[in-house]
């Protein structure tokens, strides 16, 4: 394995991307119910609300046949493209660099370096997400509801998209992605839940009420993805909300101000 691959290892590569599968998966969410005008704010085009403005908090960690084990955390928006339901994935935590790597230039996951911990005490569970010694989110729930075995499946939506090299907008317009999950869950699990939101400069959580918790789950499990684009993006209607999923490098400096001249 070196720095120019050969085609077997080419392929054994690509089926990985092409295939990825995520197992002994352990999730625990909370949904809640936050303003419609936030989720209008927040939501890039051509994702459209959907019917209720539900949000969920994600806590969890999982092995996998590409990316290693690893722990995580996300946000999602409710949202729809046309007839199809998912998630729009608002914010995404991972605590190592290949999960990260590979989820952000596959499918366009807002991943940032984060620490993610998930604990459980009889049928309480909590899961906390830590960035740069602030917890994020923290989801804490109550399990009263046993489902069993199940299967399910959901998408998720994503966008592709680079700055420009020169720092002036995007490179080319943003890809809108579309990945799918088929869940075979070996637990299922809901009751009542609470979750907590922190916000910082480059994390703005803050900014998004939490109105009404609508219920929380804990399922355990395998997930098997496939990823498709589905739609583009003209570049410069979807700049502002490109840099409002990286870090503000403008409040990063510790060069000083420049000297006049």
């Amino acid at each position: 394995m070196g720095f120019v691959k050969t085609d077997d290892e080419i392929a054994k590569i690509q089926h990985v991307m092409k295939e990825p599968r995520f197992v002994d998966a352990e999730m625990l969410t909370v949904d809640f119910l936050t303003d419609p005008d936030t989720i209008a704010k927040i939501l890039p085009p051509p994702l459209e609300p959907a019917d209720t403005p539900r949000m969920t908090a994600m806590v969890g960690r999982w092995r996998s046949n590409c990316v290693g084990d690893y722990d995580g955390g996300a946000l999602y928006v409710a949202a729809k493209h046309g007839d199809l339901e998912g998630d729009y994935v608002l914010a995404m935590w991972m605590d190592g660099d290949q999960a990260l790597i590979y989820g952000r230039d596959l499918f366009g996951e807002p991943k940032k370096q984060a620490t993610s911990r998930l604990y459980r005490s009889g049928d309480h569970l909590t899961g906390i997400v830590t960035r740069h010694g602030v917890d994020l989110v923290k989801i804490e729930v109550d399990l009263t509801v046993d489902h069993g075995p199940t299967q399910a499946s959901g998408a998720n939506f994503n966008f592709k998209a680079r700055p420009s090299v020169d720092g002036n907008g995007l490179e080319e317009d943003a890809i809108l992605t579309v990945c799918e999950f088929d869940n075979e869950l070996r637990v299922s699990r809901e009751g009542s839940g609470s979750v907590q939101l922190t916000g910082t400069p480059h994390d703005p959580l803050d900014e998004i009420p939490v109105l009404k918790v609508l219920r929380g789950a804990f399922v355990e499990g395998d997930l098997h993805a496939r990823a498709r684009a589905a739609a583009t993006v003209p570049q410069r209607e979807f700049l502002p909300y490109a840099l409002g999923r990286m870090d503000d490098w403008s409040l990063l400096s510790t060069a000083g101000e420049p000297e006049s001249q």
